[in-house]
């Protein structure tokens, strides 16, 4: 499905959630209330800017009395896009999001991810996948990269261990493409990156990934991965938690200015490498 009709498909389930919310008599509110969620969130998913998650679909169909409608439907439209399941939700979000503060403690992050990076490590993880759902992965992975070059972009800050830049994913050639692009995205100010050395030792989040997501007219939202599988945290608390530990990474991270040192380094380490192989 493309995305114009995925659209147009969300705008439906919008338009259908109004009616029939109108029908069996909720304000948005009151609705809000019955399936765990704001008012504000029940108004963001009949106008299709925001996209309910499976269990609150499930809950709007017990509530409404829909025999399973808006369940069905979510299955379908997140069948059909591009993303794992648990991931979908994410994405939507960051195109969303004001302002976007990530840690990896071993990648690059995804949205800097350039198509050779990503490649490769679609490779690794399904090595003996065919050459077109490779490439399927790919183009859903680089789909997202846009986000951060649109005149409307949010902030973006990415923290990353050294190890992010030190593991040779594809190869040093693939690694000095990938540190220049990384380098050249904080020197246009495009985003804002900082390196956890390993000098700096035991951190706060060592191997827990996050994503904390801030909104305009929304709370901030976390997306954390395991394996094969996403989960979004808003629980204000949960989300307190998070910040205070991002506080934790930027104290024990290099300065932006020091981490580019250290990724130029790297990457020239990289390139002298790929010149004598």
């Amino acid at each position: 499905m493309a995305n114009g009709s995925r659209q147009a498909a969300w705008e439906f389930f919008g338009a259908e959630l109004k009616r029939r919310r109108e029908v069996s008599g909720f304000t948005q509110s009151a609705l809000g209330m019955q399936v765990f969620v704001s008012g504000g969130y029940i108004g963001q998913f009949e106008q299709a800017i925001r996209k309910p998650q499976l269990d609150v679909a499930q809950r709007l169909d017990e509530v409404l009395q829909t025999d399973g409608f808006f369940e069905r439907m979510w299955r379908t439209l997140i069948k059909d896009q591009p993303y794992s399941e648990y991931f979908a939700h994410a994405v939507e979000l960051e195109r969303l999001a004001t302002k976007i503060c990530e840690f990896e403690p071993a990648l690059v992050p995804g949205l800097l991810q350039t198509p050779e990076y990503a490649r490769a490590l679609f490779v690794a993880s399904n090595p003996l996948a065919s050459d077109e759902y490779i490439e399927e992965l790919l183009r859903a992975r680089i789909s997202r990269a846009p986000l951060l070059k649109d005149a409307t972009r949010p902030v973006y800050w990415a923290i990353v261990h050294e190890t992010a830049l030190c593991i040779p994913v594809g190869g040093p050639a693939t690694m000095v493409g990938q540190l220049e692009q990384l380098a050249a995205m904080a020197r246009e100010h495009k985003v804002l990156v900082q390196v956890i050395p390993f000098a700096a030792g035991a951190h706060s989040k060592m191997g827990k990934m996050f994503k904390l997501m801030e909104f305009e007219d929304a709370p901030p939202t976390v997306y954390t991965e395991g394996v094969y599988s996403g989960t979004l945290l808003d629980d204000p608390a949960v989300v307190k938690r998070v910040q205070a530990s991002y506080d934790l990474l930027r104290a024990v991270a290099l300065s932006p200015e020091a981490s580019l040192t250290l990724i130029d380094s790297v990457a020239e380490d990289y390139r002298q490498c790929a010149s004598t192989t």
